[in-house]
């Protein structure tokens, strides 16, 4: 499956998920067997999903297409967000270009930091730039959603824990992340302003034509303004996904709707191509990340116009 959240003509955002080119508005068709919100439908997808596969044999009201709804995050609240630092070659470019050594450490335990799980931005989402960034930058990954309460999960066991995977923007501000780093902390303010995650979460069943053990040959790319700058592929990663589930998990309980990132690909930010393939992103520039399988997800960074509609926006919906 492939699962969305939307927005309503009334406004609303509501669960559903895609056939070919719809979406169907999973509680109405139900008639209220399924729950209006994605978060919920992952915490008890077990029941749900058989319920489901009844429906899709007798669809035929509740769909709309795809260019009639606005897509937003597909989990618009995740219960918490954990990114972890997974690929070797991102890492050696990262601190090569900061004029430091690779870290023994790093090849000792998946590493982690925790960023802001309530500024989850959707696809084609506009994100804005923080007052004090002139160095923002996009970082190409991949989400890993939790789809069951689970503490000390070994690697081994974790397969039964993962709901499904979505694409995922780390967006950073490298000025204001490499001023609070210096003092040996992990990244925070130039982190959590921003998190774009989607189109769509996939299941983690049509991930399986891709699957390498535990990991996955999927190719993953970015645009800039229609012109790629990053090319690579997730198989690469040091650390799966059920190691990092298994460091997350130690002495601690992750949740259905806990939502983990892989780190960013080798080469898949600007910190790492250099000033010399791309500048700093700039507003009105569009950034479009593509994963197999997972589709594509585009954002802009946000122009004053477009701040500016959003403010009426926002002020229309709350006195309507």
């Amino acid at each position: 499956m492939k699962l969305v959240s939307f927005k309503h003509a009334n406004g609303d955002v509501r669960a559903g998920w895609i056939e070919g080119n719809t979406v169907i508005d999973m509680n109405y068709v139900s008639e209220g067997k399924l729950p209006s919100q994605i978060k919920e439908f992952i915490q008890k997808h077990e029941h749900y999903c058989s319920v489901v596969e009844d429906l899709k044999r007798q669809v035929d009201i509740g769909i709309f297409d795809l260019e009639e709804v606005e897509l937003v995050a597909p989990l618009p609240n995740p219960t918490s967000f954990r990114d972890f630092v997974a690929f070797e070659t991102h890492v050696l470019n990262a601190t090569n270009r900061a004029g430091h050594t690779m870290a023994k450490e790093w090849y000792e335990i998946p590493v982690f930091y925790f960023s802001n799980h309530h500024a989850i931005k959707g696809p084609n989402e506009a994100i804005t730039r923080p007052k004090k960034c002139v160095r923002l930058d996009f970082e190409l990954e991949m989400g890993c959603i939790i789809g069951k309460e689970g503490k000390n999960i070994s690697a081994e066991e974790a397969e039964d824990y993962i709901f499904g995977y979505t694409i995922l923007n780390d967006w950073t501000a490298r000025d204001l992340q490499m001023q609070e780093m210096a003092v040996h902390l992990g990244p925070a303010k130039g982190k959590d302003f921003a998190t774009s995650i989607g189109p769509y979460i996939v299941t983690k069943d049509e991930l399986a034509p891709y699957r390498v053990n535990d990991r996955y040959n999927l190719e993953m790319t970015a645009k800039i303004n229609g012109k790629t700058v990053t090319e690579g592929n997730f198989k690469d990663i040091y650390y799966s996904f059920p190691q990092m589930i298994e460091r997350a998990s130690e002495e601690v309980t992750l949740y259905p709707g806990d939502l983990l990132g892989s780190g960013t690909v080798g080469f898949g930010c600007i910190l790492e191509l250099g000033p010399e393939v791309h500048r700093w992103l700039e507003p009105g520039d569009e950034i479009e990340l593509s994963i197999t399988g997972l589709g594509t997800l585009k954002n802009t960074i946000a122009k004053a116009d477009m701040l500016d509609n959003q403010s009426k926006n926002s002020l229309k919906s709350s006195t309507s």
